[in-house]
């Protein structure tokens, strides 16, 4: 096929609009052509503002043939049997992050969708701004030496107005604090910068909200190949997002200027050994809107998508094992 990937959009709420508006930047590589929405609404509102037709189940789409690929922007609960529906359908599918809760679920999704040969991928859009893209291709040209540390935490206070029964605060959905909102994010980076993980321990605490799963969770992260991580994420503190990475040539400091829902570029501090330390200031980018435009461009065979999914497994793994460790406080062997 050639032209712009057709995608049904599953999942109009908050984040279901921030990638229909960042998409419309992007016609000749994506096209929204249906979307599902269970909520009447919010269904009826998105139809007579863009003129495309809402369905509330995703079968309707499943069964349409002008449906190439399926964007699931949905509770993490759902994605499991979601993604095999896609698959049964024939469908590529684009999963919001977490792709799963455990390994077993990513391996079961990662499995299905291969069997069937077709294209998965995952909302981990921070691998798309530009000066972590910078980081991680500084990494694989061994320019930053033998990597030692991973050091990031991404936080906000975003959920504080939510209802405590909204999804994105349940037990199911969101067991540890922020770790399924932001901090998987930074679980993707340190696997994909780091390697699989060996174990990990973490806190996760209630400090300044009533929200139910915590607001404040911290991970020490040990890998496989040798280096450690400290990831955090905390729902109850105004925005904060910083990657470092750490080796024995140099090191990268990324700060972000705003969330990414709004992104409005990036502070970068780094060094070389023997130099001095050195500061850029780099632009505002969409790294939603290109994580995306990757996943068609492999539905069209014109470049695999950079995440792999071993990466999707081992992320999904460590995120189950920072889970247990928060529950328990006590250290997780993976």
């Amino acid at each position: 096929m050639s032209g712009p990937v057709r995608v049904a959009l599953a999942g109009l709420g908050w984040w279901g609009q921030k990638i229909t508006a960042v998409l419309q930047a992007a016609p000749d590589e994506v096209t929204i052509v249906r979307a599902i929405e269970p909520n009447a609404e919010v269904a009826m509102a998105f139809e007579k503002a863009h003129g495309i037709p809402v369905t509330a189940e995703l079968d309707a789409a499943l069964v349409d043939p002008d449906v190439e690929a399926v964007l699931l922007v949905t509770p993490h609960s759902l994605h499991a049997a979601q993604i095999a529906a896609c698959v049964a359908a024939g469908k590529h599918v684009f999963c919001e992050k977490p792709l799963a809760m455990t390994r077993a679920g990513a391996v079961a999704a990662v499995d299905a969708v291969e069997a069937a040969g077709l294209i998965l991928a995952t909302g981990h859009e921070r691998r798309y701004e530009p000066p972590i893209a910078r980081m991680i291709a500084a990494a694989d040209r061994g320019e930053m030496g033998r990597l030692m540390q991973f050091d990031a935490t991404f936080s906000h206070d975003k959920f504080l107005s939510l209802d405590p029964t909204n999804w994105r605060l349940g037990a199911g959905d969101a067991p540890a604090a922020g770790m399924t909102a932001t901090g998987i994010h930074l679980l993707d980076l340190a696997v994909r910068l780091m390697g699989p993980a060996k174990s990990v321990i973490c806190s996760c605490e209630t400090l300044a909200s009533e929200l139910p799963q915590g607001d404040t969770i911290a991970a020490f992260v040990m890998f496989k190949g040798g280096g450690t991580a400290t990831i955090a994420a905390n729902l109850a503190m105004p925005f904060v997002s910083r990657c470092s990475l750490f080796g024995s040539e140099a090191w990268i400091d990324v700060r972000d200027r705003a969330h990414v829902e709004a992104p409005d570029g990036w502070v970068v501090t780094s060094a070389r050994k023997g130099g001095k330390i050195e500061v850029e200031e780099v632009g505002p980018a969409e790294p939603v809107r290109d994580n995306i435009v990757a996943f068609a461009r492999a539905i069209r065979g014109q470049a695999a998508y950079p995440i792999t999914t071993g990466q999707m497994i081992e992320t999904a793994a460590l995120l189950e094992a920072i889970v247990s460790s928060s529950k328990s406080g006590e250290l997780v062997t993976l």
